[in-house]
């Protein structure tokens, strides 16, 4: 497997100055957005604050989706 260097912004620039306005702002704010959560991402936020145990249950919710009654509404449009 051939080893890939790391993009920098000014390898990015010239493809960045192509987009359309709306594209280029588009870009900005994911690009602010990834800058923000940091290097460690998810798996920082999971670190400092993991999981409760009933977080991600499996056991059934009281106001879960109930799908009885819904036969008469017609979905076809």
């Amino acid at each position: 497997m051939p080893i890939i260097a790391a993009l920098t912004a000014d390898d990015l620039w010239p493809l960045v100055r192509k987009l359309p306005h709306e594209e280029q702002v588009r870009l900005a704010k994911l690009a602010l957005m990834a800058a923000a959560r940091g290097p460690g991402g998810d798996r920082e936020a999971y670190r400092v604050a993991p999981p409760t145990s009933d977080e991600f249950s499996s056991e059934d919710d009281g106001l879960s989706w109930e799908s009885e009654g819904w036969e008469s509404m017609d979905a076809s449009r």
